[in-house]
């Protein structure tokens, strides 16, 4: 086992394929920020201008946020430098993810519905696993069963709909040792991050439809606010 130190982060490597199978990743210095769901240039150019570490593309047919890959990758001749590019599937075949990524430059897979660790762990990638969160929900499990993910992105449940909602769930259901880097979704806005953040201490936080003018047109002004937001509460935390 390899301990190592960074900023105010405590990692224990343990051999696993992500290194964090046996501790949480503890009070990050800055808190991560994902814009998802992104269908044009100047939203994904507003995101990345406002200091956004990562975008989200929907690669789900049924989402009002849905790209092809032809949008994808007229999208991505645009990307700055040092933006993750996250591709969101919900239920996908594998031949569709694989279809995917030999057309689109994705950094990671997001997997948002009811894919098992041996679906998510075949493409050679590295992952997310969103779970929609309700009481009685074992999120210790889910995170030992989902083990191999980079982080488990915990979004809130409505049933019937795999994401994008605009509901917040029950913040005091998350286990306060978590074993995985944590990603808060669900309802999120510009009113409620810092407060999110505050309580959680997530690895990052993922927003979509709080920042939208209408859904899959995101708000400029919003977007800025809610960066804001981050940028505020982590340099309350710094020097807290």
């Amino acid at each position: 086992m390899i301990e190592q130190e960074m900023g105010n982060v405590s990692v224990r490597c343990v051999g696993s394929k992500t290194g964090f199978s046996e501790s949480r990743i503890l009070h990050p210095a800055s808190c991560r920020v994902k814009i998802c769901g992104i269908t044009r240039v100047e939203d994904m150019l507003d995101a990345a201008m406002s200091g956004a570490d990562a975008i989200g593309l929907v690669f789900y047919e049924k989402s009002p946020r849905n790209v092809s890959i032809a949008q994808a990758v007229r999208l991505l001749t645009h990307l700055p430098p040092f933006v993750t590019v996250v591709g969101l599937f919900v239920n996908a075949t594998a031949q569709r993810v694989r279809e995917v990524q030999n057309s689109v430059s994705l950094d990671v897979l997001q997997f948002h519905g009811d894919e098992s660790p041996q679906f998510c762990e075949q493409f050679q990638s590295h992952y997310l696993k969103a779970i929609r969160v309700k009481p009685g929900v074992d999120l210790l499990q889910c995170a030992a069963d989902f083990s191999s993910a980079q982080g488990l992105l915990l979004d809130a449940h409505v049933e019937g709909i795999p994401g994008g909602t605009g509901a917040v769930f029950d913040w005091t259901l998350i286990p306060p040792q978590f074993p995985l880097p944590l990603i808060l979704s669900g309802g999120l806005h510009a009113e409620n991050v810092a407060e999110g953040i505050r309580l959680v201490r997530p690895w990052a936080v993922d927003v979509s439809s709080g920042v939208e003018l209408s859904k899959g047109i995101k708000d400029a002004a919003k977007v800025s606010r809610f960066m804001q937001e981050v940028r505020q509460i982590d340099y309350k935390r710094v020097n807290e």
